[in-house]
């Protein structure tokens, strides 16, 4: 019989451990010696050791979500995840995500488990967990985080897509199975035996990329959206029945976000917290949209995806939300109203490392 292979992770209070790749050898390390993290990782652990501080000394627990105030080729096979050089950095940044997570999830009042959730919690998180039975996983979806290229990949491992870069419209229910289709005894079973995973985005760029979408593309949304968003925060529009709702700006819709209660939000802006709940859910790991490449190919190769089904690639027409876009967009808003909006997320920045935007006044001048 040939021997276990070692698991590496960081054990939890409750003894499971939460999975990252084996440590680079020595050699490795030693070869690629220039191969240190990023500035921008740097920043993020500096900033996530704050937040975790804070966490460890209970600063966070009085901390609540605020009320409602009223075209090149594919590659024919992946990349393999050990292939990259950025093995140590990946898991620098999942390490500062496990301690953060474990950290904060032992704070009192906080659910431990699926079935301490209330039922809209509980609700919301089964809708947004996916299966699949053969390779034994669960993945929680989180729109505006490449779910549906996931969706995709779900598709093909289950049979009904021939592969991930067949040209359809993504029907976002129709072949895939949820948590909340199965019985309790089949989730308890699932949870406690499967391969666990979910992706996070910097919280702002996430609402940014789902407000140009939703309201500069989707008529659906303009009508069902922005046409109501422009009534209550347009002066002049209150009575308007004739809007058509595709000309929401920026700060209209960040006043929006701020009435809105977090549990009852739309998918496409409803925190990652509460859609994914990582408190309650031990997911074994969490990828970033920002290491989408790379964290999606060591994903399909823990599963045990065929080698030849691949992440598909971004979609000719994706807009990125750069450094830049973001910025601009930022600066837009008051900045009464992004002080107003940072609690309501502060949870997604805080638990998954991402460091608060800064939108002074002095900085949103460059």
């Amino acid at each position: 019989m040939p021997p276990r292979k070692k698991e590496y992770g960081i054990k939890r209070a409750s003894g499971s451990l939460i999975h990252f790749r084996p440590p680079v050898s020595a050699t490795t390390v030693r070869r690629h010696s220039a191969v240190v993290p990023s500035v921008l990782t740097f920043a993020v652990i500096v900033a996530s050791g704050g937040l975790l501080l804070m966490i460890e000394k209970g600063m966070l627990n009085s901390v609540q979500t605020p009320p409602p105030r009223a075209n090149g080729k594919k590659a024919e096979y992946r990349m393999r995840s050990s292939d990259a050089a950025v093995d140590v950095e990946s898991q620098i940044v999942q390490e500062i995500r496990n301690r953060t997570i474990r950290s904060m999830c032992g704070q009192k009042n906080t659910a431990d488990s699926v079935w301490s959730l209330s039922p809209l919690q509980r609700k919301t998180l089964l809708q947004h967990i996916l299966v699949n039975d053969e390779h034994r996983f669960l993945y929680c979806y989180v729109p505006k985080v490449a779910c549906s290229n996931w969706k995709r990949v779900l598709k093909v491992l289950s049979g009904a897509l021939a592969n991930v870069d067949v040209k359809v419209k993504m029907d976002h229910r129709a072949d895939l199975l949820f948590l909340s289709d199965l019985s309790p005894e089949e989730i308890r079973h699932r949870l406690r035996h499967y391969f666990k995973f979910m992706f996070v985005r910097e919280p702002m760029a996430r609402l940014l990329s789902a407000y140009r979408n939703k309201f500069g593309e989707i008529e659906a949304y303009q009508r069902k959206y922005g046409a109501e968003i422009i009534r209550r925060y347009r002066k002049g529009y209150a009575k308007d029945k004739k809007i058509a709702g595709n000309d929401v700006t920026f700060t209209e819709f960040v006043r929006y976000l701020l009435d809105e209660d977090p549990e009852r939000m739309n998918e496409h802006w409803m925190p990652i917290y509460n859609l994914c709940q990582p408190c309650a859910v031990e997911y074994d790991f969490i990828g970033s949209y920002e290491r989408l490449e790379v964290d999606a190919a060591y994903v399909l190769e823990r599963v045990g995806a065929p080698q030849h089904i691949g992440f598909p690639e971004r979609q000719t027409w994706y807009k990125p939300v750069t450094k830049e876009t973001l910025h601009y967009y930022l600066c837009t808003v008051p900045q009464k109203f992004l002080k107003d909006l940072l609690p309501k997320y502060i949870l997604d920045f805080s638990l998954f490392g991402y460091p608060l935007p800064n939108t002074t006044t002095e900085y949103c001048r460059h």
